[in-house]
């Protein structure tokens, strides 16, 4: 395959790079039980540092499929959060400032 690397058998190499996971890291929780991507996510953390998976999730289906046997069609995709964005207090204050208006015109307001 040009242009690919290719992963050596038994190589421990750094899968996820954002959260440092490594092959027999991943290896090691698919022997325990998780054959999903979901539960390998949640076990390892591998696919959630700021890539959210964009790097690493097709190499953990790769080592999914070599080691349950399962067909890459069959793998779902883990679940994704989208990342939080700090708010700003202003903007806070006027929401807040908001419904208390609001209240003041339903008469709920103290």
């Amino acid at each position: 395959m040009e242009g690919r690397a290719q992963m050596n058998e038994g190589e421990d190499i750094i899968i996820c790079r954002c959260e440092e996971v490594s092959r027999n890291t991943i290896e090691d929780t698919i022997e325990q039980g998780c054959d999903t991507l979901d539960s390998i996510k949640r076990r390892t953390r591998a696919g959630m540092g700021l890539c959210q998976g964009r790097t690493c999730q097709r190499l953990i289906a790769g080592l999914l499929r070599n080691k349950t046997g399962k067909p890459l069609e069959e793998l779902k995709p883990p679940n994704f959060r989208p990342p939080f964005r700090p708010i700003s207090l202003d903007l806070l204050a006027q929401e807040g400032y908001r419904l208390r208006k609001e209240d003041e015109l339903r008469g709920d307001g103290k």
